[in-house]
């Protein structure tokens, strides 16, 4: 018996070795490429001419706080501890989009996190897309996601667009990019930078449009301008050395706000000013906390910069997939909800997957309430 007994634990010690070693390949292959790359050649010199770039990096409107190491190693600690709130007791609704025409209105379907579709006066426009299981350069270690995306990538109807926000792994997914390169035709509009991360990871230059704050650009009778946001970028050990940016997204008739994830600044009275009013906002609400207070907003900020940009329905972003802060899970929405109705702001909180009609949204019913 024993002998049997020390076979076994002999067996299980080489599967186990077997799969940290085929973890190990895949690590040393695929995480220094989930790192993307350094703008180089005439993209660095485009970037060097930025008016946001300074000192080798790219700067805030408003300088934003840094993130003090002590901070973080703080919110480490504490997030090994009172995990259960910080995500749903019960399985989060995921709602099967239908299939839907290219109609002509505007509509917004949320896939969770920053992940959207815009229809907008038939085109399709597809925000911070990431389906893979973790933001991570790893597949084995970092955020899990709370919930299955609603639709596989493959079957997403055809997109006229990819529009990303900035290059942290919550927003920009190298496998996402990789498969939407082969299942789409559409062009990435990304802000200065981040384009040396798509042709690394198979691009076309000639699918690539990157922005500096306010230049803009035209597909497919839709306009995107890239706006001024107060955030951060940056993968692996690099840091700011891509910009980030908030988005407009024009119709000839409808508009759109994207905030991206930023802190709350005076930059947005004057998007609001210059660019609006929105039919339609998507705002980021969610992962906030006091050891980064510039670059995220709280639930209160989003709802002010809902009304700076003159938005009229309000659709709450960057909550809910992925456990990245310390507040409860819910807490975003909950907060988000009660300043809307102090401020008399029309929203929209759909479950992931669920299409909003803008022009008749459903009405919020606090379907979150009901997972503890």
């Amino acid at each position: 018996m024993a002998k049997q007994a020390g076979g076994r634990r002999g067996r299980t010690g080489m599967w186990v070795a077997l799969a940290l070693g085929a973890a190990a390949v895949w690590a040393a292959r695929d995480v220094p490429a989930q790192m993307g790359a350094r703008a180089s050649g005439a993209r660095r010199d485009r970037v060097a001419r930025s008016p946001q770039f300074a000192g080798g990096k790219f700067r805030n409107t408003v300088p934003a706080t840094e993130i003090a190491a002590a901070s973080m190693s703080r919110v480490a600690t504490a997030a090994l501890t009172d995990r259960d709130r910080r995500r749903p007791a019960a399985p989060v609704p995921v709602v099967r989009p239908a299939p839907g025409g290219t109609a002509d209105g505007l509509f917004v379907t949320w896939y969770g996190h920053s992940s959207a579709l815009i229809e907008i006066e038939g085109r399709r426009v597809l925000l911070d897309p990431v389906w893979s299981d973790r933001c991570s350069p790893s597949r084995l270690l970092g955020p899990k996601r709370l919930h299955e995306p609603p639709i596989p990538l493959r079957d997403l109807p055809p997109i006229d667009a990819v529009l990303i926000s900035h290059d942290h792994y919550d927003h920009l997914d190298m496998v996402t990019i990789r498969n939407l390169v082969d299942l789409q035709a559409a062009p990435f509009l990304v802000p200065l930078g981040v384009g040396a991360h798509l042709e690394r990871w198979g691009v076309p230059a000639t699918r690539i449009i990157e922005l500096d704050w306010d230049e803009r650009a035209t597909v497919a009778g839709v306009e995107f301008i890239a706006t001024p946001a107060r955030h951060f970028s940056g993968r692996g050990f690099s840091r700011d050395e891509t910009l980030w940016a908030s988005w407009v997204i024009a119709g000839p008739t409808r508009k759109a706000f994207y905030s991206g994830d930023t802190g709350y600044f005076p930059g947005f009275a004057a998007i609001g000013e210059q660019h609006g009013p929105f039919d339609v906002t998507l705002v980021q609400v969610g992962a906030y906390g006091d050891a980064w207070p510039d670059i995220h907003m709280v639930p209160e900020d989003g709802v002010a910069t809902h009304v700076d940009v003159r938005g009229g329905l309000m659709i709450p972003v960057h909550w809910a997939t992925f456990n990245l802060a310390l507040h409860d899970w819910s807490e975003p929405v909950d907060r988000t909800w009660a300043e809307a109705k102090a401020r008399d702001v029309r929203l929209a909180v759909p479950r992931p997957g669920e299409r909003v009609d803008v022009d008749d949204p459903p009405a919020v019913d606090g379907w979150w309430q009901q997972l503890g």
